[in-house]
């Protein structure tokens, strides 16, 4: 079978901000996370034991031992990212080790990794060659790893293919026996995955203020919407909106995820404060709701 080519670094954009990554084995990619992120902490699982001496100058934290029968030596909610390609390949419940990644990454991180794609017409040509010889390996379409991912505590899942073409007619003949090829899945020969523990809205929500102030702003808020001693919830909200110096964009946002009745609420809101900021805070929420 193919290498991978070390591409998971396309799914990092300009304004993602690393304070620790983990990097499970692909350490080919430590030179260009340490130019990246040069004040980010790097650590590295893998059982090669040569590895640490090849990136001496890094300043890289590693770990030797196996991810897949090993618990990781880390606090939970602890990483920006953990990067590593084909990292399912080789296990046995996959379902586990992405669940697990998962509860070591911090609610606005997600995990970069790849699968190979078992529908790419080269698995498929050996296979009708009788010569698979890949016994061990775990393979996955790409609905099924989406799949996993979101029944792995991951609430945004983003594909990239890997694309490499047949020389022949071959996929147009797969076609013409039947399968299916759309966005030319029968020519990707891998897929890049960016699976996110948080969507975006929600992730930038969650990276202003920390997890008990926006605990606490939540709380108020539902309070509020169903009528929870409403003249203490109103006044405890205010008291928390200027304590945080919450501007009106962030809390209109936070209101429209966590509020599903919008006019209750701020009809609520309303009976026992005046302050001018209601109607900003309704405007903000309405042109989110056009932007939709």
């Amino acid at each position: 079978m193919h290498e991978i080519p070390r591409r998971l670094l396309d799914f990092v954009a300009p304004d993602d901000l690393f304070d620790s990554i983990l990097v499970v084995d692909s350490v080919e990619y430590l030179p260009e996370l340490r130019q990246r992120f040069p004040d980010a902490k790097i650590f590295v699982v893998t059982d090669d034991e040569d590895a640490p001496d090849q990136f001496s100058a890094l300043d890289v934290d590693f770990r030797i031992l196996d991810f897949r029968a090993e618990r990781l030596p880390f606090d939970e909610n602890f990483f920006d990212a953990i990067i590593g390609d084909l990292t399912l390949e080789l296990v046995t419940n996959p379902q586990d080790i992405a669940a697990g990644f998962a509860s070591y990454i911090k609610q606005t991180g997600f995990w970069l990794t790849s699968f190979r794609n078992v529908r790419h017409w080269s698995i498929i040509q050996r296979l009708m060659h009788g010569n698979f010889g890949a016994i061990a390996t775990r393979l996955f379409a790409k609905s099924e790893f989406e799949r996993l991912c979101y029944a792995s505590f991951y609430k945004e899942v983003r594909m990239m293919p890997i694309v490499r073409r047949a020389k022949d007619d071959l996929v147009e003949r797969l076609s013409d026996c039947g399968f299916e090829n759309i966005n030319d899945d029968l020519q990707t020969e891998f897929w890049l995955v960016r699976a996110a523990r948080s969507m975006a809205e929600l992730s930038l929500l969650k990276s202003m203020y920390s997890e008990s102030i926006r605990a606490e702003l939540s709380k108020l808020i539902r309070r509020i919407e169903y009528d929870v001693e409403l003249e203490r919830s109103v006044e405890s909200f205010w008291a928390l909106y200027d304590r945080e110096n919450f501007f009106v964009e962030y809390v209109a946002q936070f209101i429209r995820m966590t509020v599903v009745h919008l006019d209750r609420f701020f009809q609520r809101l309303s009976v026992h404060s005046s302050r001018a900021e209601i109607v900003e805070l309704r405007r903000a929420v309405e042109e989110f709701e056009f932007d939709d």
